[in-house]
């Protein structure tokens, strides 16, 4: 496991960082370069953002460098305090930040698959656990964390409110959230239902410094037990239209930070390069869509993430980073 983080974190200090060019190869070689030196590619960090969990506009901060400076950010499922371990060893090694990332069978798994989770109780206890030994331990590794939780459709709800009851308590005595950020995953429900539940959910992030990523489309592929790999391929894709509805909706909450994971042929799995037909210039019409809408003079006023990045190519990639993805 820590030779695999490892890998994926010297790929971001070539794929995920800003580069004039790339051949298909360049990566790969840049992180030949990286391992033979040692050089570590810590991107030019606010001020605000230090090391050890990053939360509330600290995390704002950061992910909008990201965005001006032309990088993403790693974001590694884990599925205990080992490869909890081995992403932050490996950021202080190749360069940071990073995002811990956990899921709802991952929490489960930490506290114990024998555990009854009936009520979601070992999925909250396991990922609450794993939470607290990246506050214990995350700033001995010197770099910025991200705790996340990744894709929570609907009927996993519970699971997201008994992590928001922890951020809650903890909020309450250091002044910030346990989770630096939740994803939620409604893109089964309609738009409207979609959105509509995530505002809901933003008003009681926001208080406490918790940014929200929701999904547009479908992401393909198969995730934590979810199977979309029969999915409608029109789903893949979405609607500059769809991101703006979402733009503009949760831009009602006061001191709400969102990211969107829209849809743009990625697709969750192992899969060999030019297998994925991947459209990142969705991401590109949107951008310009809201920007119209809004009358911005900013040219990236979205945040966005990219899940599914296997069987990208790094020119896919790059120019993804190019429309404002902040992480990947």
């Amino acid at each position: 496991m820590k030779l695999a983080i490892a890998s994926l974190l010297i790929g971001s200090a070539a794929a995920f960082a800003p580069a004039a060019s790339f051949g298909r190869n360049s990566a790969l070689k840049m992180a030949e370069a990286a391992t033979e030196t040692e050089e570590k590619a810590f991107a030019k960090l606010p001020a605000s953002v230090k090391p050890g969990v990053v939360t509330g506009q600290a995390l704002v901060d950061l992910l909008d460098a990201a965005k001006e400076q032309g990088y993403a950010i790693p974001g590694v499922n884990i599925v205990g305090t080992n490869s909890i371990n081995s992403c932050m060893e490996a950021a202080a090694k190749y360069g940071g930040p990073i995002m811990v990332t956990f899921s709802k069978g991952g929490g489960q798994f930490i506290a114990g698959k024998s555990l009854n989770n009936d009520a979601d109780q070992a999925s909250i206890a396991g990922t609450i656990a794993g939470a607290k030994h990246v506050h214990e331990v995350a700033a001995l590794y010197g770099v910025p964390v991200v705790l996340h939780t990744d894709h929570c459709q609907k009927a996993w709800l519970p699971w997201i409110d008994g992590l928001v009851e922890a951020s809650a308590e903890h909020f309450e005595k250091t002044g910030s959230p346990l989770f630096s950020s939740h994803m939620l995953d409604l893109s089964e429900e309609s738009l409207e239902e979609n959105i509509g539940i995530c505002k809901q959910y933003l008003e009681k992030f926001a208080p406490l410094g918790i940014l929200i990523e929701f999904e547009l489309g479908v992401t393909g592929g198969e995730e934590d037990g979810v199977d979309n790999t029969d999915v409608d391929s029109s789903r893949l894709y979405t609607q500059p239209e769809e991101v703006f509805y979402a733009y503009e909706q949760l831009s009602q909450v006061e001191g709400g930070a969102f990211t969107c994971a829209a849809s743009f042929g990625n697709v969750h799995g192992v899969y060999a390069p030019g297998n994925v037909d991947l459209q990142p210039v969705i991401l590109y019409n949107s951008q310009e869509f809201i920007k119209e809408k809004i009358g911005s003079d900013d040219d990236k006023p979205m945040r966005f993430v990219f899940h599914g990045g296997s069987g990208s190519s790094v020119d896919d990639i790059q120019y993804a980073i190019g429309a404002g993805v902040v992480k990947m």
